[in-house]
């Protein structure tokens, strides 16, 4: 089965609003043909809503949707039907009444090769044989990968996918949720998927896009974000770090961790904020080891610095324990360091 030919996605300046509580404030994103981006943020940003607007479920307030070469919103309104648009709903919307096989060719126009299609969709999602089966038969992933076939069967330019793997085990949404990505990538078409997971955001999507009180505040690859956030809530929100006060002056901060490298352009009182990774811990010191949290990779380590709690990123074997006084040292080139409130 080979997608259609996937779509570029453009929304400019979107406001919406549920009566008179606005929720969409001047959203702006440019999405390219083929490419997977990633709606991160807290429950009640506007993510879903913003994947509502784009699949036509909802007209917004103001502003315009494009999708391909076509104003699907905006001075024309286009049904959701036309935009030759898949999604996935976080409940996957399954048809109970309806086996595998109806629910997949459900959306297809009729035509002599739908039950080809049909077949071609089932394969490619791993449910060849399934064909007769109801959706209460199925495990949670299997009826996950029939809301997918289902979606794709109809060959949509774009997919939309609203946390489709919230209701999976820790272990099979691992699974599903890279089987995906990989499945998007073979078929090259453009998708945009909503989570609060950062972990999920940075497999899934080639771009992150993050999500605060309405508003994209940063679009970046996941690496990008990870290593240059755009404001400190940004840093927290897209990975572990430890906040520590300091004060800066010619490229450095004093803090509990003694001088540490930051942004030369900041002077005076910043928060310095330190991925556990950036740190190595050795015996010995001033530190104290508060707790441990083996995780079978690695572990990570809470010390009491002071009045500091600082985390520490560590291989699977830890030869530390609570209460083992210890010794931090800052590795990396630079951390990162906002001007504090």
């Amino acid at each position: 089965m080979t997608s259609s030919a996937a779509r570029g996605v453009r929304v400019e300046d979107l406001e919406h609003s549920y009566g008179q509580e606005p929720v969409l404030h001047g959203v702006s994103i440019d999405v390219s043909p083929g490419e997977s981006i990633a709606l991160l943020g807290p429950s009640g940003c506007g993510k879903t809503t913003l994947l509502r607007l784009i699949a036509g479920l909802e007209s917004p307030s103001s502003g315009s949707i494009t999708i391909g070469e076509d104003l699907v919103a905006g001075e024309t309104w286009v049904p959701p039907d036309r935009r030759r648009v898949g999604m996935v709903f976080q409940d996957w919307a399954l048809f109970p009444h309806l086996s595998v096989a109806k629910n997949v060719s459900y959306g297809i126009s009729k035509s002599t090769s739908k039950d080809t299609e049909v077949s071609a969709a089932l394969e490619m999602m791993n449910l060849a044989g399934l064909e007769d089966r109801m959706p209460a038969t199925l495990s949670g992933g299997q009826q996950q990968r029939v809301a997918l076939a289902r979606a794709l069967a109809p060959r949509p330019g774009v997919l939309l996918l609203d946390e489709p793997f919230s209701n999976l085990d820790t272990s099979l949404r691992i699974e599903v949720r890279t089987e995906v990505r990989e499945l998007l990538a073979d078929l090259g078409i453009t998708s945009i998927f909503v989570t609060h997971d950062q972990d999920e955001a940075f497999i899934v999507g080639d771009r992150v896009a993050v999500m605060r009180n309405g508003q994209i505040v940063q679009t970046d690859s996941p690496q990008g974000l990870y290593h240059h956030p755009v404001d400190q809530w940004t840093a927290e929100f897209v990975g572990t770090v430890s906040l520590l006060k300091g004060e800066a002056a010619s490229g450095f901060a004093n803090c509990s961790l003694g001088s540490v490298a930051i942004d030369p352009q900041l002077n005076g009182s910043v928060d310095v904020l330190i991925r556990p990774e950036q740190l190595s811990i050795t015996a010995g010191g001033d530190g104290e080891v508060q707790s441990v949290e083996y995780y079978g990779h690695d572990s990570m380590i809470f010390v009491a610095l002071g009045d500091d709690q600082i985390r520490v990123r560590c291989g699977p074997l830890v030869k530390f324990n609570r209460g083992d006084q210890v010794q931090l040292q800052f590795t990396s080139d630079q951390a990162l360091a906002f001007r504090s409130d």
